[in-house]
């Protein structure tokens, strides 16, 4: 057996001796786009959940069983009768042109009128007639076994009736049918009869209104002598501008007039009306001419001359006449302008009255307008509604001659002979076995879906983007291990003493100022120990006779793929970890443990998750001394390091007990020196560490070792646990080297 010895170190060298990381180049990882499955998907599903599948159709198909024995279905029976609902002669047609040229080729509303035959008013006298032989047949029971169809585009209703009687199917039926030609030649008649008779009643008051309307509109024509609203207002417009227009004009006139009297009032004008007065001009030429006479004989004759006395006489004459004249002139011409300014001023009082009627009427001409508007479309709602009446009395009158021949039964009931639905036995429990089957692969879908684990590596690989290291297959002596190992945790558990928790966490605080050097001591790990002291209990290594090929195959590729990560530093510390508790790291970190040491090389296994042990169980160790003495104590490393007598390379630190603070003991500075000591003595370190959700152990020791292993059990690690597990671990910055899928089972492939 060799002999390991653990160097003491300060805490210069135990830094350098650390390994190098990864971490400045961190693995990336990513959920997948896709969630559609594939026919391979979905086969590898109904393989994965047959046992759903075949429990969810055994259990459906033993109802279906149970219910075809209890209620075996009674066969059922179908017959029916069709009805010609109207003529098919071309009689009609010279009535239907009469009524209305574009009239269609039907004028029966089939759906109405089939509604009309399943109404409870028709139907009531027909179910208290079967009643009487048929006690269980009601209204509900009638029409939801009654079908009532048009053929097509046909005149022809088709009447039908389902049931398990084949004679109370006829009685059924001969009631119905002569209870619907009865409504046809008597009923609807009756209907449409009292349909006229109304409308007789109501067409002379209907008339009378019409009548009353278009007198009062006539009468309010002549009244405000109205036309027409539009030409009216044109006319009123048109007035009232030739008014204003002869206003203005006499406007102009009255002004002028004012003018000419101001102006024939004063010496000009006066001067000017007697310039054109013949009869005073000629006057007053006579008087010119004698006062020449005059001038010229006074020069001449004395002043007491005859011809001169003779010649200032007539001039004397000729001023009254003068005076006369010119007065007679002036007032003429003074009266005769002031009659016309007269004159000019009536006209435009008259014109202005005129002018300010027709104004008035003119406001009031949008009531008048609005008024004209209703009674016209009074008359025309009175016109329409008289209209409508004589119409319907037309069309009343139009069906009543084609109803009085009645409808025509084409085809009458029969008794019906073979069953439409029959009581197949054969085809109900393939049918049934159908949706069985289908039920068992809905709800295995549905368990699917609901299933967040991860059910194959493939899809592992698809979903987490990280290097895929290993695929260990299901291996059913793996699994009784974890059996017997899982009782023996317990039992410990049981059994730990709880004075050892009290000195080890009292030895904690004791023992951190001691140096590394004073606590780790040269040993020699002897060949066997005793019951009782540390070391004791070794046992040979696992057999191996009882595994499958593919399980050893898949712990060697595992190996390889972790020794292959790194090209330019080898790996010589892991930590093996996974995102929940009970994923088998354990058991991975042992196995590979074994495989390492079988390649060669030195190996150390430490279980690191002081929490719930399970390496000790494992080999069958004895836990009382372990890595939590090692780092609370001056244990020498030699007292707790186990080596197994077959294999000599590989050695064991155990949990030992389980301190009340793992956290505090992993992060210890002691802790931390010996992983380097344990680096620098052995090729390739393993930690068992605890699972990482929830738990900060595994993230404490990471730091000081080549990476992480992550462990993924199939059909049981929660895909969503995991997804946030890598990302504290990449917001943490620690280096994943990969991952191992554990306990595939079906048919495993190697990659």
């Amino acid at each position: 057996m060799e002999n390991y010895s653990f160097q003491s170190s300060n805490s210069d060298r135990s830094n350098n001796s650390i390994p190098p990381f990864l971490q400045d180049q961190p693995v990336s990882w990513n959920e997948s786009q896709g969630d559609e499955w594939s026919f391979k998907e979905f086969l590898s599903v109904v393989r994965r959940r047959a046992i759903v599948i075949a429990g969810v159709s055994i259990t459906m198909m033993s109802t279906v069983v149970l219910t075809l024995i209890l209620n075996p279905k009674q066969p059922e029976y179908e017959s029916n009768f069709q009805l010609l609902v109207e003529p098919v002669n071309d009689d009609t047609k010279m009535v239907d042109i009469v009524k209305d040229p574009n009239f269609s080729q039907s004028s029966l509303d089939y759906e109405s009128q089939i509604q009309v035959l399943k109404s409870p008013e028709l139907m009531a006298g027909i179910v208290k007639q079967l009643q009487a032989l048929y006690p269980e047949i009601n209204y509900d029971f009638l029409i939801n076994s009654l079908g009532i169809t048009r053929l097509g585009e046909t005149k022809i209703i088709q009447v039908s009736y389902r049931n398990h009687d084949p004679n109370q199917i006829k009685v059924v039926l001969d009631k119905i049918a002569q209870e619907y030609l009865d409504y046809s030649r008597e009923k609807r008649q009756t209907k449409l009869r009292q349909g006229i008779k109304f409308i007789e009643k109501e067409l002379p008051s209907a008339q009378n209104r019409v009548d009353r309307l278009q007198k009062e509109l006539q009468m309010f024509r002549q009244n405000n002598n109205f036309a027409d609203p539009d030409s009216q207002l044109e006319i009123v417009s048109s007035q009232v501008s030739s008014l204003t227009e002869q206003r203005q004009a006499i406007d102009r006139d009255l002004a002028q007039a004012r003018a000419n009297l101001a102006i024939l009032q004063g010496e000009n004008g006066k001067l000017a009306i007697l310039n054109n007065a013949p009869l005073y001009q000629q006057l007053l030429a006579q008087a010119r001419q004698l006062d020449v006479q005059i001038a010229t004989e006074s020069t001449r004759l004395q002043d007491d001359n005859p011809t001169l006395q003779t010649l200032k006489e007539k001039r004397q004459s000729l001023s009254p006449l003068l005076v006369r004249e010119s007065k007679y002139v002036l007032d003429t011409k003074l009266a005769e302008v002031a009659n016309q300014l007269q004159l000019l001023e009536v006209q435009s009082r008259e014109l202005a009255k005129l002018e300010k009627d027709i104004q008035a009427k003119r406001k009031q001409w949008p009531i008048l307008a609005r008024k004209y508007t209703e009674l016209q479309r009074t008359l025309q709602i009175a016109t329409e509604s008289l209209n409508r009446f004589l119409s319907t009395r037309e069309t009343l009158q139009i069906q009543i001659s084609q109803t009085e021949l009645g409808w025509q039964l084409l085809k009458a009931p029969t008794k019906p002979e073979y069953p439409v639905v029959s009581s197949d036995l054969r085809r109900n429990l393939i049918l049934g076995l159908g949706a069985s089957i289908l039920l068992g692969i809905g709800v295995a879908l549905l368990i699917e879906k609901l299933d967040n684990t991860y059910h194959d590596v493939d899809t592992l690989k698809e979903k987490v983007k990280l290097p895929l290291l290993g695929n260990i297959p299901f291996e059913k002596q793996v699994q009784n291990n974890q059996e017997s190992t899982s009782v023996n945790t317990l039992k410990e558990k049981v059994k730990l003493p709880s004075l050892v928790n009290n000195q080890l966490e009292k030895q904690v605080q004791k023992n951190q100022d001691r140096t590394f050097a004073q606590e780790i001591s040269l040993v020699k790990v002897p060949n066997a120990f005793s019951d009782g002291i540390p070391g004791s209990s070794i046992t040979p290594e696992l057999d191996y006779s009882n595994y499958s090929t593919k399980f050893l195959e898949a712990l060697r590729v595992l190996y390889a793929n972790v020794q292959l990560l790194n090209a330019d530093r080898e790996i010589n510390s892991i930590i093996i970890s996974s995102a929940t508790p009970g994923d088998g790291k354990s058991t991975i970190a042992l196995h590979l443990a074994q495989i390492a040491t079988a390649m060669g090389q030195r190996v150390l296994l430490v279980d690191a998750n002081l929490r719930q042990p399970v390496i000790h169980n494992l080999l069958d160790l004895n836990n009382m001394w372990g890595l939590s003495n090692l780092i609370s104590t001056n244990l020498p490393v030699g007292e707790v390091l186990k080596q197994l007598p077959s294999i000599s390379k590989l050695s064991v630190i155990t949990a030992g007990p389980i301190p009340p603070d793992p956290t505090k003991l992993l992060s210890s500075e002691k802790m931390q020196r010996l992983m380097a000591d344990f680096h620098n003595t052995f090729d390739l370190v393993i930690y068992d560490a605890p699972h990482l959700a929830g738990l900060a152990d595994a993230t404490l020791l990471a730091p000081h070792t080549n990476g992480i292993l992550m462990v993924v059990k199939m059909d049981k690690t929660d895909a969503s646990v995991l997804d946030r597990t890598l990302d504290n671990l990449k917001i943490s910055r620690l280096n994943v080297l990969g991952m191992v899928g554990n306990g595939q089972k079906g048919n495993f492939n190697s990659y």
